[in-house]
């Protein structure tokens, strides 16, 4: 276990658009107008345990249904493919209401739209190619990002506006897109060694 500053970058990135915060701006603005108030420290907290819980015992549970981590990095790489084109065609697959403030914060915010379906098939995906510190590391980083975003939403709405959000989203599908290609590449010649 060696802390690898590229890997450390890599994985944050890749998780910063899978999780894709700032895309999800509009959701949580939704939310708060719905519900009154979202709890950015709860949702936060469950959704980093959701996923290093994830990324430790991930590949257990995997082993013990008889998964290995390429085939799993594959339906992942095809997963976030999808996710991708979401993001960049503006369509919307999935999107769960919620009802009131306390669940709110845990659902939907911290399970499934931030550590959701794509975000843990990404740490097990980089958990493939990456070491377990350096992406521990970078979903930490991505936690702490994430509070702050869900603290000043409403202000990082106002400062970018609709289109900004819109753009800086489909920038971040175009990478998750490149992403899920490599991820694809790379892993698809270790099913059939």
């Amino acid at each position: 276990m060696t802390i690898n500053f590229k890997e450390i970058f890599t994985a944050t990135m890749v998780l910063f658009a899978v999780i894709d915060i700032v895309g999800n701006i509009p959701i949580i603005i939704d939310l708060r107008k719905k519900v009154g108030h979202i709890q950015s420290e709860k949702a936060a907290i469950i959704a980093g345990v959701i996923m290093i819980a994830f990324l430790f015992l991930g590949k257990s549970i995997l082993n013990l249904i008889g998964i290995d981590v390429n085939s799993f990095a594959v339906a992942g790489s095809l997963i976030l493919f999808f996710l991708a084109l979401e993001m960049i065609l503006g369509i919307s697959l999935y999107k769960e209401e919620a009802t009131n403030a306390v669940t709110a914060s845990v659902f939907p915010l911290a399970f499934p739209l931030i550590a959701g379906p794509g975000s843990l098939t990404s740490i097990l995906s980089l958990r493939a190619e990456f070491d377990t510190v350096n992406i521990a590391i970078a979903i930490v980083v991505n936690i702490i990002i994430l509070y702050f975003v869900l603290k000043t939403s409403v202000k990082i709405e106002k400062i970018i506006g609709e289109n900004g959000i819109n753009i800086v989203r489909k920038v971040f599908g175009v990478i998750l897109l490149a992403i899920a290609v490599k991820l694809f590449a790379a892993n698809i010649q270790g099913l059939f060694a």
